[in-house]
């Protein structure tokens, strides 16, 4: 299955895509003919894979924190939080490439209290500054456990970030939420006392792999 939050981009590039077919097939020159269908077949195959939206199972355990995102661990640190937690916190940060699915999902079960999108640079996402300088959404989730803050940060490439959470709103682990389009990162920060169960470059499955546990 493909995400919604996709819809409009895939008609948009399918529509080009139909336009380079009827071109190719319009032209008499094979050297003109063949490059146009193969960029068509790249760009629709490329644009498919980038908004697939797989189901994904949720662990058979309680107490936990899974992953937003697809990709790999960037960083596993120690912080200090001042936007949502206030306090001494871990944190942990998922760059996903333009390879892996980017439909974001809730990582713990709460309400919604904290929610900010932050305008600003568009350095690459692998880059540790790219947390403060970066394009970015945050959301800060109050669970029965205690704070959870996951920030969504545009990349490089990216240029869009969706998210559908709203403040008060109930949310439930695993759920779809967002995406970001085109390569980007996101960091999930909870309080210091929690358990890592990751380490840095590991590849990790948004709404399956266990990022923490408290």
């Amino acid at each position: 299955m493909f995400t919604k939050y996709g819809y409009n981009t895939m008609g948009v590039v399918f529509f080009v895509v139909f336009i380079l077919i009827v071109l190719s097939i319009f032209s008499s020159a094979n050297y003109i003919r063949f490059p146009l269908i193969l960029i068509a077949v790249l760009l629709a195959a490329f644009t498919l894979n980038f908004f697939r939206d797989p189901e994904r199972k949720l662990p058979e355990k309680s107490n936990i924190v899974v992953s937003p995102a697809d990709g790999r661990v960037l960083f596993v640190k120690d912080i200090i939080d001042e936007r949502f937690l206030n306090s001494k916190a871990k944190m942990v940060s998922i760059f996903m490439s333009p390879l892996n699915v980017h439909v974001n999902r809730i990582p713990i079960t709460g309400r919604v209290d904290y929610l900010k999108y932050v305008g600003g640079n568009y350095i690459a996402a692998f880059e540790d500054k790219a947390s403060e300088e970066n394009e970015r959404n945050e959301i800060g989730i109050s669970s029965p456990a205690g704070k959870v803050l996951f920030i969504q940060i545009a990349g490089f490439i990216a240029r869009r970030i969706v998210s559908e959470v709203k403040i008060g709103e109930t949310v439930s682990i695993g759920n779809r939420f967002g995406m970001i389009k085109f390569g980007s990162r996101v960091d999930i920060i909870v309080p210091e006392q929690w358990q890592v169960k990751v380490k840095k470059d590991d590849n990790v499955t948004a709404g399956e792999t266990i990022l923490f546990e408290y």
